[in-house]
């Protein structure tokens, strides 16, 4: 489908307003998606399901990604993924989980505004706990566990929620439906203490 298309190939970095309050963590750049375009879920399903949602909320410019340079913003939002480049079979192992987690850790240092990081999936999810554990953050797993609008206080005066993973898997099937994913989106901006759009 995309044999004519010049691929970005590389790991895909992340983007955002580097003052959000909020970060969105999924799992990991989509073969003819990110790793095409060189920006998260843009150019595939999960991104023509997610970014118009993000509008929708307030956070993104514009309801459509197509390419990096679309002219797409974020605003009080960080996109990123536990993953920096596409896995085979589109299921990370867990060594490349674990060689990425560093990139992970120094993200979420920098952003120095951040009051709620938004899960994407289980595989962000379990990514974000990882981190939590990795930095000294919480001692065990224990009660954080993965469903769909989820929501844990986190130390730092901040919240973990998550939401299924916007992939056409999920979407396709109703297992995650828009009003779905912009309940998540909202509460986020609730808690985050940003006022509605």
């Amino acid at each position: 489908m995309y044999r004519d298309f010049d691929y970005w190939g590389k790991p895909v970095p992340s983007f955002g307003d580097p003052g959000a309050r909020v970060l969105f963590v999924g799992l990991a750049p989509g073969a003819h998606g990110s790793n095409r375009t060189g920006r998260p879920f843009t150019g595939d399903g999960s991104g023509d399901f997610l970014y118009p949602l993000l509008h929708r909320a307030g956070f993104a410019s514009q309801p459509r990604s197509i390419h990096r340079t679309d002219g797409l913003a974020l605003t009080d939002a960080w996109i990123t993924a536990v993953v920096r480049c596409a896995p085979p079979g589109n299921k990370p192992l867990p060594g490349e989980i674990a060689a990425c987690a560093p990139y992970l850790d120094e993200e979420i240092a920098a952003l120095a505004n951040l009051r709620v990081i938004v899960c994407l999936g289980k595989i962000g999810f379990d990514g974000v706990v990882s981190h939590l554990l990795r930095t000294g953050q919480i001692a065990r797993r224990s009660a954080l566990i993965f469903g769909h609008a989820v929501e844990y206080p986190i130390p730092g005066n901040r919240w973990l929620l998550a939401s299924y993973h916007p992939s056409l898997q999920n979407t396709n099937t109703g297992k995650l439906t828009p009003p779905m994913m912009l309940q998540v989106f909202r509460r986020a901006r609730h808690l985050a203490q940003i006022s509605a759009p």
